[in-house]
């Protein structure tokens, strides 16, 4: 789990011990079931005694329950209790649900729809009843960097916000980070000529999907939707003449029910310019490198 910054770290304002003490709860992902301190300090980069003071006072109160006969913990009703209290706020989610009911029925694919969570994307609605290879539900995270939906976040971004989080990408991935830059590059270039992301094995080797970002003028999201399914059903062709346009049109009937689409940007115009094209030399410059 990636640490705050030199620049958090140096805010007068930024409460480091309440930084650490949500990133001990941000440990616990769908499925987890019990955490003890050592694999929490594994997935925190926190010392363990910093970690069994932080279990600690979550314990007291009242986010972790503990477990003694297995010296783990378990995230409490209280701590669920946030999560719940976040969805029930996003009316986004509640109005597209039978929009991707819909979809997953009319293409036999998962449809979700996320935002971000630092360099992943966090589903917080998902539409999937009876299909295979698919198995992510709400709370579910995924790399913003090598799935549809994240690329499609990425490229609805301000330009200065895309830059920031480019460059956080470049340093999480490392050596990796060339062939990483190179799939966002094109993910670019595709929403501007099609208007939706694709991904075909390049997060996991059986799964296909595409992404449409969404951008509301309420000043909320981005969001990003999702329409993915095992690699033989969804096969690159069918993504690019069927799934995409469906999941793009669904996602412009939701913006439209929500309130309308946020002004156009740029990056999404049918015939981009060569000084504001998506991909390509843009995502290089916009992560810093020459």
């Amino acid at each position: 789990m990636k640490r705050p910054g030199k620049k958090a770290a140096t805010d007068r304002n930024f409460v480091v011990a309440l930084s650490r003490g949500l990133d001990v709860l941000r440990a616990f992902r769908p499925n987890d079931g019990l955490l003890g301190n050592q694999e929490i300090a594994a997935r925190t980069n926190l010392p363990k005694p910093t970690v069994s003071r932080l279990t600690y006072t979550l314990t007291k109160l009242g986010y972790l329950t503990p477990v003694p006969r297995f010296e783990k913990y378990q995230l409490a009703p209280s701590a669920l209790l946030l999560g719940y209290a976040a969805l029930a706020n996003l009316g986004v989610r509640q109005l597209s649900e039978p929009f991707r009911e819909q979809l997953m029925r009319e293409t036999g694919g998962a449809v979700a729809i996320g935002g971000r969570d630092r360099l992943s994307m966090v589903y917080i609605g998902q539409s999937r009843h009876g299909v295979v290879n698919v198995q992510l539900d709400v709370g579910s995270r995924i790399p913003i960097a090598t799935t549809a939906m994240g690329r499609a976040y990425i490229w609805a971004l301000p330009e200065e916000e895309r830059t920031a989080l480019m460059r956080e990408l470049r340093e999480h991935y490392g050596n990796r980070w060339p062939k990483i830059r190179d799939g966002i590059e094109r993910a670019g270039e595709t929403v501007a000529e099609h208007g939706f992301t694709i991904s075909a094995g390049e997060w996991q080797d059986d799964v296909h999907a595409v992404g449409v970002a969404m951008r509301l003028n309420d000043g909320t999201g981005p969001y990003a939707f999702n329409c993915g399914a095992p690699a033989f059903r969804f096969t690159e062709e069918r993504l690019r003449t069927d799934i995409g346009p469906r999941l793009l049109a669904m996602v412009r009937k939701i913006e439209a029910a929500v309130g309308g689409l946020a002004p156009p940007t740029n990056q999404f115009s049918k015939e981009p310019s060569k000084k504001h094209k998506p991909g390509g030399k843009l995502a290089r410059v916009a992560e810093g490198i020459r």
